[in-house]
């Protein structure tokens, strides 16, 4: 029976790797392919002639890319969106999400309830232009910030989160004299690391994916963000040749060695880059955080 049991452990494990193995080839070679086009001999990728293998190595795109007009205050504003926006909503939905776990908060079942309903309806796009319009966020870098400071889905994280947390720890310290900000500044906060992290790459994501706003609230040129502009020159690839010839003669023979193909590729992967390196880093916060309430005792 053992060695059967052995048998069985081994053959689910072989099909388990298989099959997760294979999953992530899948997840993995788009990327695989987007990146070896973006380094590889334009004109032959321009063919279709470039498959597994980069062919005639160089990186003079990435290196024409960011020579774009505008293209680094954009990502200025992008970093430091996406810097503060993240920092401000874990804040804001950590203790938010504390908030709403004190029983002694007033009218607590009703601001959670109306928190969440939010999730479920909302005003629609002109109602919502309307009353940014109406605050000052019409080229204003705030618009960037204040209106996703609260999460809905976030703080119902936080609060399943912190609902799992001993209720001892908080009495103690609140026997030693300790208040509400002591309290979730110094016990709460570092024990909820994992979900606050799980948070952080939802915002961070969010805020660096994002172009919608821009689109519909900046007509200053010195408050667009770094995808909105590459998701202009995405859709205007051809423009982008006509763009760099207004330069200088270097610029032009360069823009005569692009293709809208390989621009479209670079730019797409000028986006994913960050995003794609940075969540390695968070993962294993990720993984431990969204599995809340998963399990039980």
């Amino acid at each position: 029976m053992v060695q059967a049991k052995g048998k069985n452990v081994i053959l689910f494990n072989t099909l388990n790797y298989t099959i997760f193995g294979i999953f992530t080839l899948m997840c993995i070679i788009p990327f695989y392919y987007l990146f070896i086009n973006t380094i590889s001999d334009n004109d032959m990728v321009r063919r279709g002639l470039v498959r597994l293998i980069p062919r005639g190595i160089h990186f003079n795109n990435y290196l024409e890319i960011f020579k774009l007009r505008g293209l680094g205050n954009a990502a200025l504003i992008s970093v430091s969106r996406t810097l503060l926006g993240t920092a401000l909503t874990v804040l804001s939905c950590a203790f938010v999400g504390y908030l709403v776990t004190k029983n002694k908060l007033w009218g607590r079942k009703f601001f959670y309830r109306y928190i969440v309903v939010t999730m479920y309806f909302s005003a629609g796009l002109i109602p919502w232009y309307t009353n940014m319009v109406m605050l000052g966020f019409l080229n204003n870098f705030l618009a960037y910030i204040i209106p996703t400071i609260i999460a809905p889905f976030s703080i119902i994280l936080v609060k399943t989160y912190i609902e799992s947390v001993p209720p001892s720890l908080e009495e103690s310290a609140s026997i030693d004299g300790a208040g509400t900000i002591t309290i979730f500044w110094k016990i709460i906060l570092p024990l909820t690391k994992p979900i606050l992290a799980t948070i952080a790459i939802f915002a961070a994501v969010g805020h660096w994916n994002s172009f919608l706003d821009t689109l519909f609230l900046m007509t200053n040129e010195r408050l667009f963000s770094l995808q909105f502009v590459l998701w202009r020159y995405l859709n205007e690839a051809q423009h982008l040749a006509s763009i760099m010839r207004s330069g200088t003669v270097e610029a032009v023979n360069v823009a005569q060695a692009l293709t809208p193909r390989t621009v479209q590729m670079t730019i797409s992967m000028v986006v994913i880059l960050p995003i794609l390196c940075t969540y390695p880093f968070m993962q294993r916060f990720f993984i431990k955080g969204i599995m809340v309430g998963a399990i039980k005792g």
